[in-house]
């Protein structure tokens, strides 16, 4: 079966080599993959400068957040390797150094609304405002388009209601928290199927665990190109 770059697969294993196992039984099936900040010490930056080279996009995902100038730097940096999409932390102050370090380069910066591992009441542990989690989450990708955000990381619970938005003409969602039919939840809590995440607006979908962690991944993947084939 061809690949479908809606389809993100994430790569979250220790290290370059277990990356590269998964990319090899995969093949040509996925075209797209997500490095995150639990590899970074395990090679990822070369994992992605292979995979790239080899062809495959690649999504960087490192939540950068910390005062403007420091990410503005780190962006810089990352911007070097010709990389695909990058995530910062959906605050418009990072949003807006991170499309200063990019620079006229193609990286996309994408921000992160609310992770979606979070409910009201981690919100609440954390002191963050008060108030419906979806309210919040569709103001914090408003806030970030307005900074110059190419898209937003969110729920597919929330993908149909950011799209809505104005603000979001002509920009990427992208939806972490998608679960196949019946594989487990994990640490995850707001989930939905790839079918219902790209009715809802999404432009690309993050599976991880059910496919790195299944006997079959290959199959898996099929499994889930074959549902996003019938939209």
């Amino acid at each position: 079966m061809s690949s479908d770059d809606r389809l993100i697969v994430a790569l979250d294993v220790p290290n370059v080599l277990d990356g590269m196992k998964i990319a090899e039984r995969l093949g040509d099936s996925v075209s797209f993959y997500k490095i995150g900040l639990g590899m970074l010490t395990g090679g990822g930056l070369a994992l992605a400068n292979e995979l790239k080279a080899s062809g495959k996009r690649i999504f960087l995902d490192m939540k950068f957040f910390d005062i403007g100038a420091t990410v503005e730097r780190a962006v810089a940096g990352i911007a070097q390797y010709d990389l695909d999409f990058l995530t910062v932390h959906g605050d418009p102050h990072v949003v807006r150094a991170a499309v200063a370090g990019r620079g006229d380069t193609d990286l996309k910066i994408l921000a992160v609304t609310i992770l979606t591992s979070l409910d009201r009441s981690d919100l609440d542990d954390c002191l963050i405002q008060s108030g419906d989690i979806q309210k919040l989450v569709i103001e914090r990708a408003r806030l970030a388009f307005i900074a110059g955000a190419d898209g937003v990381i969110s729920s597919p619970l929330e993908a149909a209601l950011i799209r809505a938005l104005p603000e979001a003409n002509g920009k990427l969602i992208v939806t972490p928290g998608v679960r196949p039919t019946g594989a487990a939840l994990g640490d995850q809590k707001r989930v939905a199927t790839p079918t219902s995440a790209i009715s809802d607006g999404a432009d690309h979908i993050v599976v991880g665990r059910p496919i790195i962690q299944a006997d079959n991944p290959a199959e898996v993947t099929r499994a889930i190109l074959a549902e996003l084939a019938s939209i």
